[in-house]
């Protein structure tokens, strides 16, 4: 009886540390200041999103990746994607599902909160986001991304911007945000050609 005992006791507290280990990855993003759900992208929302992507090249990210839909379609394309994740499960079945795909030379994904992750080298930008957040990572891709930049927004378009081009209707829309217009980056380089001329 008593080594009954010590079975059901361990094998209860091995079962309630599983279910933590498990649940908490999903858990925790709900008690974060800015709440960001795990909702996976529709085939609609992927079809739009490549959309956008034509003619486009350089590194791509997809802030929020999830289980990876987007980095893995964008990789197929030929992109060299990277998709930011904070729930570790959802990165290992990223990466898992991009190896069974054949694109993980293409496909990267990281475990990493997105506030401390410079976006400065990607020129294709995916973000997933709800709209609490918009306003900050608005101005934070503003400060770190080139002109040549498409910002690309699903389910929540950005507060200030005004959207180059919009694919979709209702959740599957999608808004792409070209930072050269945005800036007024060609302006500044049509007042600099004439200087440099005379």
């Amino acid at each position: 009886r008593k080594n009954w005992g010590l079975f059901a006791t361990a094998g209860v507290g091995g079962t309630l540390v599983a279910l933590y280990a498990v649940v908490t990855p999903f858990v925790t993003p709900a008690l974060r200041k800015v709440c960001l759900p795990f909702v996976p992208a529709t085939s609609t929302q992927i079809q739009n999103v490549l959309k956008m992507l034509e003619n486009r090249s350089g590194l791509l990210v997809d802030i929020g990746s999830g289980d990876g839909r987007i980095v893995i379609a964008a990789a197929k394309r030929g992109f060299k994607a990277v998709g930011y994740e904070l729930n570790p499960w959802l990165v290992w079945y990223s990466r898992y599902r991009a190896w069974r795909d054949g694109v993980h030379q293409n496909a990267k994904f990281y475990i990493s909160d997105l506030w401390k992750v410079s976006f400065s080298r990607y020129t294709n930008v995916v973000v997933f986001g709800v709209p609490q957040m918009m306003p900050q990572l608005e101005k934070k891709l503003e400060e770190e991304l080139d002109c040549n930049a498409r910002i690309i927004a699903c389910r929540f378009p950005f507060p200030c911007w005004v959207p180059d081009h919009t694919a979709g209707e209702g959740i599957d829309t999608v808004w792409a945000y070209d930072l050269k217009y945005s800036r007024g980056c060609e302006t500044k380089s049509l007042e600099i050609t004439p200087e440099m001329e005379s």
